[in-house]
């Protein structure tokens, strides 16, 4: 799990993009909090071929990247 709640972007997608290169997980858990957070990793999930899955909670977003 991922928890960029509280960062900006690209600090999101540089976080998930970290964790994709370094073990290449079948799926990706990541919290957010601001919708351009969530724009931008779906958009960078799906071009690194994960499925995007997006559930708000609360104020919050989770977003499950999945192969």
């Amino acid at each position: 799990m991922i928890d960029a709640r509280g960062y900006l972007c690209p600090t999101p997608v540089v976080m998930v993009m970290k964790e994709v290169k370094a073990k290449s997980p079948e799926t990706v858990e990541v919290l957010v909090d601001n919708q351009c957070a969530v724009e931008n990793v779906t958009r960078y999930g799906g071009s690194a071929g994960y499925r995007v899955e997006v559930a708000p909670e609360g104020k919050d977003f989770r977003l499950t990247l999945k192969k």
